[in-house]
């Protein structure tokens, strides 16, 4: 099958992710020239993830029965104009507000986007589809930060909302990719409109595991966005320089998931995402010490690397342990899971910093990443020697012999 769909799809998906990296620190440090402290910040990051936490479902739900590609143009739309009126809103409410349209919008593109992956990718393509896919996002993460970083000066009131209205229009450029993305076929569902109760889907083995250490993983990458600013404020690291700091985690995690298909074969799925959580955990933790910025450039590198397995391989696990006629409506429950994380940690990490500093967020992401990697270790022991519980309408809880990937 020709993959000049999936091109299309990483481009446009570069550019709204681009927008939204940009958007974030920008975000931040406009807060902070309206007054917000470190509390204010993890409370205003948390909304962004508000809005999407009650609609991923729903939305997973109708693509499971119809069309993907609606909800891409709907998305950009929603990017757009969130981080425009982000970029104009002169209070901190009306900043949180926005930055939940934004946040909705990004929903709405990955459930589409994602979707479309899982539906026209062949089973031994997912990891290759899955990871390739994300590279789009970490196209947009290693460009955005520096964008920002460059646009934003001394005058950070006016220079964050000029960086705002320019990541407005660098997520209206996705549109220009977003044709002839879903085949035909691919769009032709089922007339049937019984749907998988949320339960049996949550039940089926690999699915929590998934969802679990897809929040963990996205909690580490949404803090840091978050907060890497709030750390450079505090030991007089440049706006500048901290784009660039972001932007070195976004490169290493380029090159790991141009490389995952070869590590998976090596070392199997459960050992790198096992190790890598790990490693990832231990990184974060040590952002809490105050290095020198060359040594935080290397963490920050290492860390962008280990970071850049758990996402594509938490959708892999997922679509494979799903029912088939519930694939969409799992892929949400995960990017539920991960909102629920966008909402707690930051504000979670708000609580932290204002009563421990702002480094000791860094180390909560450290547990948070360690018990990930236990779960991941334990979810491929199970796979492994119990085989896959797949659950399907009308043979719910039955068992098929395991196939050769390891979970």
């Amino acid at each position: 099958m020709r993959r000049g769909w999936l091109l299309r799809l990483v481009i446009a998906f570069g550019f709204a992710q681009g927008a939204v990296s940009m958007a974030r620190p920008a975000v931040s440090y406009r807060a902070l020239a309206l007054g917000a402290d470190e509390r204010a910040i993890g409370v205003i990051a948390g909304v962004y993830a508000l809005l999407p936490l009650f609609a991923a479902v729903p939305l997973g739900r109708r693509t499971d029965h119809g069309r993907c590609a609606p909800l891409l143009p709907l998305g950009v739309a929603l990017i757009s104009g969130g981080c425009a009126l982000s970029g104009l809103a002169g209070s901190l409410p009306a900043m949180a507000a926005w930055s939940g349209v934004m946040g909705l919008g990004h929903l709405c593109f990955v459930i589409g986007a994602q979707s479309i992956v899982a539906r026209q990718s062949a089973p031994d393509e997912q990891d290759r589809n899955f990871g390739h896919f994300t590279i789009g996002a970490s196209l947009g993460q290693l460009v955005g930060p520096i964008a920002a970083g460059a646009l934003i000066g001394t005058d950070m009131a006016r220079t964050s909302a000029l960086a705002l209205l320019v990541s407005a229009t660098v997520a209206a450029a996705a549109v220009t990719s977003l044709w002839r993305i879903e085949h035909r076929t691919a769009g032709v569902r089922r007339t049937a409109r019984t749907s998988v109760p949320l339960h049996r889907i949550l039940r089926t083995r690999g699915v929590p595991a998934g969802i679990v250490i897809s929040l963990a993983v996205l909690s580490a990458t949404d803090i840091l966005t978050a907060y890497l600013p709030v750390i450079g404020e505090h030991r007089g690291i440049a706006p500048s320089v901290i784009g660039l700091l972001l932007s070195v985690r976004a490169a290493a995690t380029i090159a790991c998931r141009l490389v995952m298909t070869p590590m998976i074969r090596i070392t199997g799925r459960t050992v790198l995402l096992t190790v890598t959580c790990l490693l990832a955990g231990l990184l974060c933790a040590g952002l809490a010490l105050p290095v020198p910025v060359w040594a935080l450039a290397a963490m920050l590198a290492v860390l962008g690397f280990c970071l850049g397995v758990g996402q594509p391989l938490s959708m892999t696990t997922v679509v494979r342990a799903a029912p088939a006629e519930a694939r969409s409506t799992a892929l949400a429950l995960r990017l539920t899971g991960n909102r629920l994380g966008q909402v707690a940690a930051p504000a979670s990490a708000g609580l932290v910093a204002g009563f421990a500093g702002t480094a000791a967020p860094f180390v909560m992401l450290g547990l948070l990443l360690v018990s990930a990697a236990g779960l991941g270790l334990r979810a491929g022991r199970d796979a492994e020697h119990g085989g896959r519980t797949v659950r399907t309408t009308g043979h719910p809880g039955k068992r098929l012999p395991q196939r050769q990937e390891r979970q």
